[in-house]
């Protein structure tokens, strides 16, 4: 079993290109079938938290790909992929 609180403590990181997404700031949650429908990220343009939109990236449930002890894995193609996308 494994605790909301303790995926937010996880990096995420895209296994596409190696990049480093952030951690967890927030969770999408089906409420009617109890399951996580996607991550939510802040937006990497944004420096230390001050300055940039106040975007976020969500990232769909079904694209993590293991959740590890460190890490959680996820395959998105941040360029393609119409459902890894910007949220204001």
């Amino acid at each position: 079993m494994l605790k909301v609180s303790d995926l937010r403590l996880r990096e995420v990181v895209n296994i596409v290109d190696g990049r480093r997404l952030g951690t967890i700031k927030d969770i999408d949650i089906d409420v009617e079938n109890g399951r996580i429908t996607a991550l939510v990220l802040p937006s990497p343009n944004r420096l230390l938290g001050w300055l940039g939109r106040d975007e976020e990236l969500v990232v769909p449930w079904e694209k993590v790909r293991k959740i590890g002890l460190d890490v959680i894995l996820v395959e998105v193609n941040t360029l393609t992929d119409p459902r890894y996308r910007l949220r204001v």
